[in-house]
């Protein structure tokens, strides 16, 4: 009988023994892996997260894009290409369900394809679970719980990095402030149900009246803001007349005899946070003044 000799090396780790070669063939399988988990770990932004997993499932897959939908709404990784074929993944950690990963590509995923993703995606769990944390508590610090609007607290901190890019870049903005005309009787009336109504549709008409690039916040109780990304006085009109406008045809609002009032002012490279709200504020009293439903700047 013939004998067969195994080369082996001594595995200082383990004690133990392996053939030549096969711990370096180990590890080099195993390191574009361990890459990709460290370099998750870096981020908590979900859009941040995508594109560092794409990076890594285009050796496998040649996508044009990759989203990940959760209860938080959609991400998808930096210059997503979505026009493709979408492949849909579930992904679970000890039977939780964060979301799922959709993969465009320009042809179809074969099984062998699939089972590869599917223990890739096993780097992506940890680190996706814990953006998704991080994301939920960061809505809850920064949101109004009611309308979804930003806070105050948001607010303030928005209004003082735009008045900083005032004074480094001469960017200048526009700072609106609207209140509800005649709230307090809804609530009187028809009790808070009925407030929290008016509310979440008011809160709905100014996300419509503005664009992408305006940001619409709630301070409480019937007053809100919004910070306008333009220094002309024809935009915060024709916002203005949106709001009023939509407001006005609103079956909602017109049942309980709602309406705004509404202020507003341009930045300056002077201004701190203090005086541009004073100054907004005096155009919200002026608006006031004159009989309500209106708009009015200082």
């Amino acid at each position: 009988m013939e004998n067969v000799h195994i080369l082996a090396q001594r595995v200082s780790t383990r004690g133990d023994y392996l053939p030549f070669n096969t711990e370096q063939y180990t590890n080099r399988e195993a390191d574009p892996i361990h890459k990709l988990v460290e370099q998750l770990q870096t981020t908590l932004h979900i859009d941040e997260l995508l594109t560092v997993f794409a990076e890594h499932a285009q050796r496998i897959i040649k996508l044009s894009g990759l989203q990940f939908h959760s209860s938080l709404g959609v991400a998808q990784m930096y210059n997503s290409d979505n026009q493709h074929i979408p492949f849909k993944f579930d992904l679970e950690l000890n039977e939780e369900h964060l979301g799922q990963l959709v993969y465009f590509c320009q042809y179809q995923i074969s099984d062998a394809i699939k089972a590869k993703l599917c223990r890739l995606h096993c780097a992506l769990l940890y680190p996706m679970r814990n953006a998704l944390t991080y994301n939920r508590v960061l809505k809850l610090a920064t949101k109004d719980s009611l309308t979804g609007l930003y806070n105050r607290s948001q607010f303030s901190d928005s209004l003082a990095q735009r008045i900083e890019r005032t004074r480094r870049l001469q960017s200048n903005f526009s700072l609106m402030l609207l209140d509800l005309d005649n709230f307090k009787q809804v609530n009187d009336r028809h009790g808070h149900s009925a407030g929290d109504d008016v509310l979440i549709k008011f809160a709905d008409i100014l996300k419509q009246s503005v664009r992408s690039t305006d940001t619409v916040y709630r301070f409480g109780g019937d007053e809100f803001a919004i910070i306008i990304d333009d220094p002309q006085f024809t935009t915060n009109k024709v916002i203005a007349e949106r709001v009023m406008h939509t407001v006005r045809k609103c079956h909602l609002l017109s049942k309980f005899g709602v309406t705004t009032s509404i202020g507003f002012t341009l930045s300056n490279i002077q201004d701190c946070e203090a005086s541009i709200f004073a100054r907004t504020d005096k155009g919200l009293y002026k608006a006031k003044a004159h009989g309500r439903n209106c708009a009015r700047t200082s």
